[in-house]
């Protein structure tokens, strides 16, 4: 049997169906312009006090302000922050739910540990990058190395290596000693702890000749003369401390990294609000006291758009996974 087709009705349902989509689109637009009209929440996977937590709770209250409506932070430790991840990577995808990510979390822990609850390119939504934790190679005074250079040879004569201390298992400051061992060829030997404060308490004791730790943790120490930074493994010097030479400066190219902190969203965040977000945190970073307040807690504050900070963390997803790979560091 012949079949025919009613043009007319046809036509009819195909307005009505674009129509329909017009019409869900202009209330999602809408619905982005008017965001938020409610508590924002931002969750923190670590507990509070520390340099993690300080940069979110900085950050929260500002845009508070600019915003109009209260930012609150939530702390959800646990796990190395795989369980505030998991919880933020859950969250309804409205710009409600937030996430304060380091990069630990979302680029060394996937290749760390057998389960994590959490892809991190395909469950979150890049939304801005807050800064850099400015990291430092510090000795304990007694040590008998005045650069890098000669702190490497210095460890390839010690029987057994030079000890460095860290405030984790694969964490970023145990990737950047295991960087270090890997481009140098040199005897370093890791020792982690439960936290940076124990670390940097032993390198201070002189039970570790060295330690890997945030600026925040060990400045005190550092100008008190209780510590002796030998380098930084960043692209380029910490404008918080320019005398601080980099590694490749000192003659160990390959390592340039960063320990970064930023904002992400639940995956399929609508991009209207998103692109907000990142607006008004970068206008919050900007404003003086915000950057002066977030360099006392030894980050130095960034700016850019949803997509660098998007990039940044491809990329160091797939740097890191060689060097946890090569070093054999399993955090489970």
């Amino acid at each position: 049997m012949k079949k025919t087709f009613n043009i007319k009705k046809i036509c009819v349902t195909m307005l009505a169906m674009t129509g329909a989509l017009m019409t869900h689109g202009q209330a999602l637009a809408q619905a982005s312009d008017a965001y938020p009209t409610k508590t924002v929440k931002i969750v923190v996977p670590f507990a509070p006090g520390g340099v993690t937590d300080t940069s979110g709770r900085i950050v929260a209250e500002a845009l508070s302000k600019r915003l109009g409506q209260q930012v609150i932070v939530e702390n959800k430790p646990g796990a190395s922050g795989n369980i505030g991840a998991q919880l933020a990577a859950g969250a309804a995808p409205d710009g409600y739910t937030l996430f304060l990510a380091l990069d630990n979390i979302l680029v060394i822990n996937p290749h760390a540990y057998s389960k994590i609850g959490f892809d991190t390119l395909k469950d979150f939504a890049p939304v801005a990058k807050i800064g850099n934790s400015i990291v430092i190679l510090a000795a304990n005074p007694a040590v008998k190395a005045k650069n890098l250079k000669e702190l490497i040879a210095l460890a390839n004569a010690t029987p057994g290596g030079l000890s460095y201390g860290t405030s984790g298992n694969g964490s970023l400051v145990h990737l950047a000693g295991e960087l270090l061992k890997q481009q140098s060829n040199s005897n370093f030997v890791h020792i982690a702890y439960k936290g940076g404060g124990p670390a940097v308490a032993d390198a201070l004791a002189g039970h570790t000749p060295l330690t890997f730790a945030s600026a925040a943790s060990i400045n005190q120490h550092l100008k008190a003369g209780k510590l002796v930074a030998l380098g930084v493994p960043s692209a380029v010097r910490s404008a918080a401390y320019p005398d601080i030479p980099t590694f490749k400066e000192s003659g160990i190219p390959g390592i340039e990294l960063n320990s970064w902190v930023g904002i992400m969203a639940p995956a399929k965040t609508p991009a209207a609000i998103i692109a907000k977000l990142n607006k008004e945190i970068n206008a919050v970073l900007q404003e003086p006291a915000v950057k002066d307040k977030l360099l006392n807690s030894g980050i130095e504050a960034a700016n850019g758009t949803s997509a660098q900070f998007g990039d940044e963390i491809k990329r160091d997803l797939e740097m890191y996974k060689p060097v946890v790979e090569k070093a054999g560091i399993k955090a489970n």
